[in-house]
């Protein structure tokens, strides 16, 4: 079993015609992710990724015409989140936004469309999710990815990738691993993942890939203290970053002595979780948490 993705996922991808769209869309077929539409407006009647997957010129046709239920976007910052409304204005209850670059204020409206309709939004500036050997949706790299029981969830794209090829390499495979994204302003949490997974019965444990900046984390092992009682294990990136310096990710700023590297490791150790001091230590922890 897996969550958000699965092979019931009917997906549709928006901005499919771009070049980052196309590339994507055909590494996601290549795994096996069935991509029933495509969406690029003045483009409706033609096909995509080498004729394999029609295009329509809005997501309200190609809902009613193929069935989608979640959606992909790779459309540029200025119109993401128009893209975004008008998925979920169709029906789409699953809506993933690779799209960086999104000012906050042009999400906060969007996030609260969302929330009222009750549509799950995965990013923006995110790299996706991936059920290994079943689907995936987004840009993270298929062939990094193997089956089993740990489920994970990370704000950086980057440290996922490291994270599951050093789980894969160590024999320890994945339930399904989704990239929440680094913005200020999401659509879905660590806490909401990480219930998620609680529910799966084949999730038997959890990695957690955070970073400095915000509260999330905090606000997270706040959650697993209360709610979570499978082993997990957890990596903090930017224990070196200097204070009032963003790093990376437009969230990944730290603020006097809230949102720091070590604030945040104390607060999930105090919850029980195991903390990697690198993320080449997590397939260790989780095996000395008798997971994998």
């Amino acid at each position: 079993m897996s969550i958000l993705v699965d092979a019931g996922t009917r997906l549709l991808v928006q901005g499919i015609t771009g070049r980052e769209g196309e590339f994507h869309s055909r590494a996601m077929l290549e795994y096996g992710t069935p991509i029933v539409a495509g969406v690029t407006p003045g483009k409706g009647g033609q096909a995509a990724v080498d004729g394999r997957v029609p295009v329509f010129d809005t997501v309200e046709q190609a809902v009613r015409d193929t069935g989608a239920n979640a959606s992909c976007i790779f459309v540029p910052a200025p119109f993401a989140p128009d893209a975004i409304l008008e998925a979920a204005e169709s029906g789409i209850g699953l809506i993933f936004c690779i799209t960086e670059g999104i000012p906050a204020l042009d999400m906060v409206p969007v996030y609260h469309v969302l929330k009222s309709r009750s549509v799950r939004l995965i990013g923006p500036n995110c790299p996706g999710a991936t059920s290994p050997g079943s689907a995936k949706v987004g840009i993270i790299p298929g062939s990094i990815h193997r089956p089993g029981s740990v489920g994970l969830v990370s704000r950086s794209g980057t440290l996922t990738y490291e994270v599951v090829q050093a789980m894969t390499d160590a024999g320890i495979g994945q339930s399904t691993c989704v990239g929440i994204g680094g913005d200020p302003i999401i659509g879905t949490s660590f806490i909401e993942v990480l219930d998620l997974f609680n529910q799966d019965p084949d999730t038997d444990a959890i990695v957690l890939i955070g970073e400095i900046g915000g509260e999330e984390e905090e606000h997270a092992a706040a959650f697993v203290a209360r709610e979570i009682r499978k082993p997990m294990a957890a990596f903090i990136a930017g224990r070196t970053a200097p204070p009032g310096r963003r790093m990376g990710h437009a969230g990944a700023i730290i603020s006097g002595s809230a949102g720091t590297a070590e604030a945040k490791r104390q607060a999930l150790e105090l919850a029980g979780v195991r903390v990697a001091d690198s993320p080449s230590h997590i397939p260790q922890l989780l095996r000395d948490a008798g997971a994998g």
